[in-house]
Order: C-alpha cells, then structure tokens, then sequence
C-alpha cells in the first residue's frame, strides 16, 4: 500500500521514526503572547487523562458507551485546546467545534444537535454560552470556561466542578479493529454555510489519522531524504492563527504538531500585526493559511523580512489565482517559498490534494491528489468528462466522511456509488486538478458558465484594488450578468471608477465574463471565519438595491 510504501522509504534512510515525531519533553503548545506558557508532550498527556475522567465524573460523557454525548466548544485560539479535544474522545465523548464568533442562536441551533448540553467556552466567549443556557433552560453548571492564561482552568460557571483539580486519570480505550475506527464518531465540524445552513460531519479515527499521516509522513520522507544529504534539518513550527473551529484548525493545530514533532505558537484571534510579528519571533517555518490573509501579505508594505524562515506555505480554503499566488510567494523565505495550494472541504476531513515539498508549481493547479484517494469529473448526468473538460469533484478515499449528523438525506444527497459529490467544478489536466469554482456560484449568462473565482483573480492583479467578490446579478432577460464588489486603497472608489475597472476586465477576457452587472465598492468584502466569501450578504446587497441599470446586457 501507498502507507507501506511511505514508511519503507522513511526507514530506507537511516532513520527510524516513532509513530509521534514529539517526544516526551518537546514543547507542543504555546501562548504567542507569552511562550513561558507552555504545553509539553507529556504535560498533555496528563491534563488529556484528567479531562477525560473529569468528564465521566461529573457529566456522564461517554457512560454510555463512546460516540453518543456530543460535547460543543466555543472558544478563541488557546493551548489548552488540544486537550480538551483528546479529553472529550478519551471519555467516550465526541468533540463539536463551534465558532468563537457566534451568536446565542447560532451556537442554539449546533448544540441541540447534540445530547449532552455540555459547552466548554473561552473567557471571550462565555456571554454568549451563559445566554443560549439561559433561554434554553440548561443549567450554568453545564458551562465550563477554559483558560489557559494567566493559570491553566476548566472551571463551571456555576458549582465547584473543575476538570483541572482532580487527582483521577481516565486513560483511553485502546481500539484497533479497521470497522470500529472507520465508523467511530469522534468529532463534528461544521460545513462553512456559505450556500446553506451549516451541517455536522461526521468525522472518524480513521478520517483524522489518515488525513494526518498521508500528507505529514509524504512530509517526514522529504526530511529524511534531506537529513541524508547532510543538509540542514528541518524544524517544524507553526503559528495558529485560523479559527480552532475550522478543519484546518482541528487537523493543523490539534493534531499534526504530535505527530511532526513540533509547536503551534497560539493567537487568541487574527490580528495581522501581530501575525507578522510573531512569525519573525518565532521564526515560523510552516504555515497553512488562507487567500486573504496571503493577499494582505502580498499587497500591503508592512511586509519586509517577516517571513525570511518559513520554507512550507500551503493555501486553501478558497481559490488563490496564480498572478495572487506569485506575488505573495516573492516575499516568504527570502522568496524562495513557493507557496503551494491545496483542496478540500470539512467533508474531507481538510486537504485531499498536497503538493510533495520536493516539487512546486506555478500553473495555479491545486497539488497532486493525496495517495490512496481517487477523483472523478463529471457532467450534470453524471457522466466522466474529457480531460480538459470541467466536471464536478467526486472524490473517495480515508478522508471522507460518512455523512451527516442527524441528516440522513443530507448524507443520501451528497454520496452517488460511494463517491462523494464535492459540489466543486474542476479541470483535469497534465496530471494535475485545478479548481473553477463552486457549482452553486457558477454565472449563467445566456446559458454559458461564468467562473466568479476567475473574475476575482484578475481584480486582484489592479493595483488599486485590494480585494474584490464576483456574483451573478439576474436581468429581465431571464439570465445572469456578472458584478463585481471591490474594495479598493484608499476607500470609496480609492481614485479608480467604475468605468475603468469595467475596462480593466474588458480588454483581458472573452465577452461572455465582462462586467455587465457593474461595479460595487464596499468597505470590506463579506467572509467567513475561514476566508471563504460570503456570496449569500452580496446578493442580498443586491435585493436591497433592486435591479438597477447597471444589470445590463
């Protein structure tokens, strides 16, 4: 198998890896702001046991057997986090990330899902846990608050309980039977809802462990290989910066770091000064991040030596058009750092493509699909296209989840002969995928397809604009004309027009993909917590507005 094949040639290099690249003394987890705070290998161990046994103790998770008490987190980045995650599947329990962002309806409609009605929450966050227990009738004593500064607590907001003062340990349960991992339910995440109401996935042992060592053992293999040369060694940090609610923040910070050997240096939120700050400090040499966070590093002059040690940067989560992808790349690891896309969603436990650190590529594809995973392009019948043709994603392999928690339509609707459909339109070509954009976001103008992705990378190439959103305006003519939203340097129209900007697209794309629905300037472009543009606030700007003669073809 491709597995085998991987720790076959890991070993072929003189070195033998442990299963988890930490051992027990390496510092896993720290405060950005404050790194004295610190989480060792074996420290997690300890509060992961005693999470675990506080859980079962005093709030019944997991009593009943594993996979049945659904435990719901609301919380900014922190490095406690972790183990409240292995905690949670220790007891039996399954961990449901929630926005820190949310509101009290919003983290309603998640944790009535589940059965427990158990909600741990950052300090930040507790307002809005103590307001949904409130109208909901749940007792204060089933919200605890998680802290990891100025002193290490998971504390209820009513009672004495703490997960944190108990000399009990629970240790989890050993599993290696292949059904019982692949159909175990440890963690839900949430789809982004960026064309419908949020979703639970069912995510797997298997799911979280494939997903993790696939890619992180390709990974390892291309640090033997370099070890051998006698090359400088590669030392593995990163900086957490995207939401813990987030796929890439479960796999990217909870769960790689243990298995790479490595730590997550934690930020509270998003903050871009500090982001920069604390990626020359630490000197970050890994990074998963997403394009707005890549356009900021590309467009805006703060940016000098920042970045001079990272040697891995990935980008996912939205599409990164390649003029976008060039320019940021010129100034991560004294532009020697390429950065290198990948795809995939929530239902895919994160990535499904992942780009060997051997190898770049600049032709805007989405890296070489993940090992021991399959695609297939379709048509609207469901029929394989032609290479070069779009299609629609399906996709199957370890990664993929099994469907939906409590939605067995939804799950029913989203798989076809055991393939799942991804909603995503792509190419194959030359070996590679590439990404057009969602299905549901696709233009239809006099029935022919309009790329809103494409649209938004050549915006991005005008010097005065800094970020920019494409949808499809409807017309009287019964079809769909496209409009741009942009947000430009200096705010307002930022001394470029309509007019121009309209042209700016004219003179570099087919006539089918102009601007006919016009130009709209905002102050900042709508998105979800992970970078994803939030299409559904656009057109909704376009409802208030009405039809205008602008929508004109």
């Amino acid at each position: 198998s491709v597995l085998n094949s991987l720790r076959t040639k890991i070993h072929s290099h003189g070195t033998d890896y442990a299963p988890c690249g930490a051992t027990e003394d390496t510092v896993l987890h720290l405060e950005a702001a404050n790194p004295s705070n610190a989480v060792t290998k074996a420290q997690a161990r300890d509060i992961t046991k005693q999470v675990a046994y506080s859980l079962r103790q005093n709030y019944g998770i997991g009593a009943s057997g594993p996979g049945k008490d659904v435990v719901v987190c609301i919380s900014s980045g922190q490095p406690l986090l972790p183990m409240l995650f292995y905690g949670v599947i220790a007891a039996g329990g399954v961990y449901s990330a929630a926005s820190a962002s949310f509101t009290p309806p919003e983290l309603s409609r998640q944790v009535k899902q589940g059965t427990s009605n158990l909600i741990f929450c950052s300090e930040d966050a507790k307002d809005v846990a103590i307001q949904f227990v409130k109208d909901c009738g749940v007792p204060l004593s089933r919200v605890v608050v998680i802290s990891s500064s100025p002193e290490w607590s998971m504390r209820a907001v009513e009672g004495n309980t703490s997960c944190l003062t108990s000399s009990g340990k629970l240790d989890w349960r050993k599993i290696t039977g292949q059904k019982e991992l692949e159909e175990s339910l440890i963690c839900l995440v949430y789809s982004s809802g960026t064309t419908g109401v949020p979703k639970g996935v069912l995510l797997s042992h298997s799911n979280i462990v494939a997903e993790c060592f696939i890619p992180s053992s390709m990974a390892r293999e291309q640090i033997a290989s370099r070890a051998a040369k006698g090359e400088l060694p590669f030392e593995y940090r990163t900086l957490a910066h995207l939401p813990a609610a987030h796929i890439a923040g479960v796999q990217g910070y909870f769960i790689n770091p243990f298995y790479m050997g490595g730590p997550v240096y934690w930020m509270p939120k998003f903050d871009f000064v500090k982001f920069l700050e604390y990626n020359k400090k630490f000197r970050i040499t890994f990074f998963f991040t997403v394009p707005p966070i890549y356009l900021l590093i590309a467009k805006m002059p703060l940016v000098t030596d920042q970045f001079d040690a990272l040697e891995v940067a990935v980008c996912g989560a939205a599409p990164l058009g390649k003029e976008l992808q060039k320019a940021a790349s010129k100034k991560l690891g004294r532009g020697k750092c390429l950065i290198s896309q990948t795809w995939g969603l929530s239902e895919t436990t994160g990535s499904t493509t992942v780009m060997p650190w051997d190898q770049t590529d600049n032709t805007g594809s989405v890296s070489p699909i993940l090992p021991n995973s399959s695609f297939r392009f379709v048509d609207d019948d469901g029929k394989d296209v032609q290479e070069g043709q779009p299609g629609e994603i399906l996709v199957k392999g370890p990664v993929v989840t099994r469907g939906y928690y409590g939605n067995p339509q939804a799950t029913k609707d989203s798989f076809v002969d055991g393939w799942f459909r991804t909603g995503d339109i792509g190419v194959w070509k030359n070996g590679l995928p590439y990404i057009v954009d969602r299905k549901k976001e696709l233009i239809k103008y006099k029935g022919i397809q309009v790329a809103p992705a494409e649209l938004e990378a050549l915006l991005l190439t005008h010097p005065q604009i800094l970020d920019a959103a494409v949808i499809g305006v409807p017309t009287e003519e019964a079809t769909e004309v496209p409009r741009a939203y942009v947000v430009t340097g200096d705010g307002g129209s930022g001394g470029v027009s309509e007019a121009q900007i309209m042209d700016f697209v004219k003179g570099q794309v087919a006539d089918y993909k102009r601007l006919r629905g016009g130009v709209r300037f905002l102050d900042a472009i709508p998105k979800s917590a992970s970078g994803k543009i939030l299409r559904r606030e656009l057109r909704g700007l376009v409802g208030r507005e009405g039809r205008k003669d602008g929508a004109r073809l």
